[in-house]
């Protein structure tokens, strides 16, 4: 064990400090694995790359504090996070490039595969996509006759508590883009992802159109911050 020096002044031994910290966190996320962490100390290890000096643990800890998990502090939006103290444009660009990577990386397990063979793949995704928006967001996936992923879309963008949807465009888009099937998916700002009546109005609104067409409607999906409900699984489509 390394010995503190009482000739070094206060600043030096603090900066000292925090550099051993680091090398430790560093070192059992070597050995240990993310399991071996907390949820701030996973956030330290981010921030350690954009601010390269000093304690980072207090920001770390005031930012799950704030945004309530490691998820929802990456995910929170970008003017957000430049509104916390601590967190400049570097940060806030990192935590961006973040979520971008984990969504990018879940879609890798739906992407030119057989959906709904991928279904817990599907729920991640989305959950990495839209469960932290503070906003409605309305995508729909678009399925060819095997159930491949042709496209997913993010087709409105609403308020805390509504999103547009028209059904006609829904079906129109899925004729475009030569789709047999759609799964609809949006989230709920509120982070209770039970269906509203509205939510299943729409849902038959858009089967009804699409049937005559072809085009079939295989679940409707909302997430929350608490889970996720799908239509299909609760017998209300």
């Amino acid at each position: 064990m390394s010995k503190i020096d009482p000739s070094k002044p206060k600043s030096e031994l603090e900066a000292d400090h925090a550099t051993g910290h680091r090398h430790r966190l560093k070192n059992r996320f070597l050995n240990a694995g993310v399991a071996g962490l907390q949820d701030y100390e996973l956030m330290e290890l981010i921030l350690f790359r954009t601010i390269p000096r000093g304690d980072v643990k207090p920001l770390a800890k005031r930012l799950i504090a704030e945004f309530g998990s490691f998820a929802a502090a990456i995910s929170a939006p970008r003017a957000r996070l430049l509104e916390f103290k601590g967190v400049g444009d570097s940060v806030a660009t990192d935590f961006k490039v973040i979520e971008a990577a984990v969504q990018q990386f879940i879609r890798g397990g739906i992407d030119k595969r057989q959906v709904l063979g991928s279904w817990s793949s599907v729920i991640d995704y989305c959950r990495a996509a839209m469960a932290f928006e503070n906003r409605e967001i309305f995508r729909i996936l678009f399925l060819d006759k095997r159930n491949g992923l042709i496209a997913d879309e993010v087709q409105q963008t609403g308020t805390v508590d509504h999103t547009p949807v028209y059904p006609r465009e829904v079906i129109k888009r899925a004729l475009e883009l030569a789709a047999s099937a759609v799964i609809l998916v949006h989230n709920h700002p509120s982070g209770d992802p039970t269906p509203s009546s509205a939510d299943i109005s729409m849902t038959r609104q858009i089967m009804d159109a699409g049937k005559p067409l072809g085009v079939m409607v295989h679940d409707h999906i909302i997430i929350g911050r608490q889970g996720h409900s799908s239509l299909r699984g609760m017998n209300l489509i």
